[in-house]
């Protein structure tokens, strides 16, 4: 029997002619709790906690601004005859892995300008980073986007999601895999983790290392359920090459620091 099932709204709020939808807001609030916790681990590490705000002026725009650019990258035979629907960021279409890069070479450019060490700031930033996205999935939700392939109602009950995940995997009369929620609880995971590894002390980098290295192992294997991945050839996942690139990159770069002598520092340690 064909169920009647409206989707979740996508407008959070109106002001006048102002429109927010939840896509935004969700994202931004990830934003702003990321920095909350950015700022109070710097000012505990002993750097200026405003040093994370000044950052984010410039990282905040430029990783929106890659994000978007990366994705339309993948979809230009879309956006080339659509060039007006470039800037609609509001509907969807930003690709994390475009931001991450563009938030990287912003902080890299930052620190070496502040003089401040780039992989400590990196570090303190890692549980911030992976906390933001795993909220950030969230409007991925309310766009019904990044999801799975077809699954029954019964599968997702079986999953013991509550009725209002399950009524908005229902897109266009058919059920779908929640990809969007493994991300998000992977991710919630992955802080938990690095919070933990803060106690560790571990060498400075390796904090932010880690965090690479878990997201990406995530990503990689729920990029493989998704049907709406951004693709290099018609076999090859984006995501999942680059996340492959990166595990791999990171490995070799914590093996690489330690064997040349460059992560002597701990992550507790003073100085900047």
């Amino acid at each position: 029997m064909e169920r009647n099932i409206e989707p979740l709204n996508r407008v959070a709020f109106e002001i006048g002619p102002l429109t927010v939808n939840w896509y935004g807001l969700i994202i931004g609030i990830g934003i702003a709790l990321a920095l909350v916790i950015a700022m109070r681990e710097s000012d505990r590490r002993g750097l200026d906690k405003e040093i994370f705000a000044d950052l984010m002026l410039w990282a905040i725009p430029i990783a929106i601004i890659s994000a978007r650019i990366y994705y339309v990258i993948f979809q230009w035979d879309y956006y080339s005859q659509n060039p007006g629907d470039i800037i609609k960021i509001w509907n969807g279409g930003i690709a994390i892995h475009g931001a991450l890069i563009g938030a990287v070479i912003t902080a890299y450019i930052f620190t070496r300008i502040k003089k401040v060490s780039f992989w400590k700031i990196a570090d303190i930033a890692a549980p911030s980073i992976i906390l933001g996205q795993a909220i950030g999935r969230w409007g991925n939700f309310m766009n019904q986007e990044a999801h799975g392939e077809e699954v029954t109602r019964q599968f997702l009950e079986n999953l013991y999601l509550p009725d209002f995940i399950v009524n908005q995997m229902y897109i266009n009369g058919t059920y779908y895999h929640p990809t969007f929620l493994y991300e998000s609880l992977w991710n919630f995971a992955g802080f938990i983790l690095l919070i933990l590894l803060r106690r560790i002390n571990l060498r400075r980098g390796e904090l932010f290392l880690t965090y690479v290295i878990w997201y990406s192992i995530g990503r990689f294997f729920i990029e493989g359920m998704r049907t709406d991945s951004l693709m290099v050839t018609d076999f090859l996942r984006a995501a999942q090459l680059l996340s492959a690139a990166l595990v791999v990159g990171a490995i070799a770069l914590i093996i690489f620091r330690r064997v040349k002598g460059y992560a002597n520092a701990r992550y507790l340690d003073k100085g900047v």
